[in-house]
């Protein structure tokens, strides 16, 4: 039995659309000269909402406005964004005999609404959202701490799209799993090391299957 840890956009939700044009329409409400582009996410040494802001031009004091427009943004569209295909069959085929939850940057709200819309919910264990407190590598270890008390650290993951992913995992003694269908080039994840890359949702089913 294994403790996987998901991120959540460009892991299990395809948000890279949603996020480019939520960041110019904010850029423009702030006053900020900026053309929002792909390689403002996918070049981020620290995936969230307040290094893209940084990212975009926005003024250190804006930083915190930028954030909470991004979240209110996403939770006010319409219907959640899609799940990767694939990826519904696996999760549920992994909480047969794992543990799942969901570390990341956005909040617990959002991640919610979208399990619901994706008839996922039953199946996650617990959401680490941008709502409490601590970096990335402190809710992994606590995830760690509450769901896995009795599982070798080997047996904990952590799967990611961001090269911070990786190096939270690392910072908490995880493995990681980076997959390249999400927000950052395979290259960009590389330089974090990752103990394994996969390409597709059935391979991620085969590295935890091992």
């Amino acid at each position: 039995m294994s403790l996987l840890l998901f991120d959540f956009d460009g892991v299990l939700a395809d948000t890279l659309d949603d996020l480019l044009q939520f960041s110019q329409e904010i850029c423009d409400e702030l006053g900020v000269k900026h053309v929002v582009i792909k390689e403002n996410i996918s070049n981020l040494e620290v995936m969230s909402f307040a290094t893209l802001g940084r990212a975009c031009e926005v003024p250190e004091h804006l930083v915190e406005e930028f954030v909470q427009f991004s979240l209110k943004r996403i939770a006010a569209k319409k219907s959640p964004p899609a799940l990767f295909e694939g990826l519904s069959d696996v999760v549920k085929k992994f909480a047969v005999r794992n543990t799942i939850a969901i570390v990341t940057t956005n909040s617990s709200q959002n991640v919610n609404a979208f399990l619901v819309e994706h008839g996922l919910k039953k199946y996650i264990h617990a959401i680490y959202g941008v709502d409490l407190p601590g970096t990335k590598a402190q809710k992994i270890s606590m995830a760690r701490e509450q769901l896995a008390k009795n599982t070798e650290s080997e047996s904990v993951f952590m799967i990611g799209d961001s090269l911070s992913d990786i190096r939270a995992a690392k910072e908490a003694g995880v493995k990681s799993i980076a997959v390249s269908w999400g927000h950052q080039s395979l290259s960009h994840l590389l330089r974090g090391g990752p103990d394994y890359v996969v390409h597709s949702p059935t391979e991620l089913g085969e590295v935890i299957e091992k």
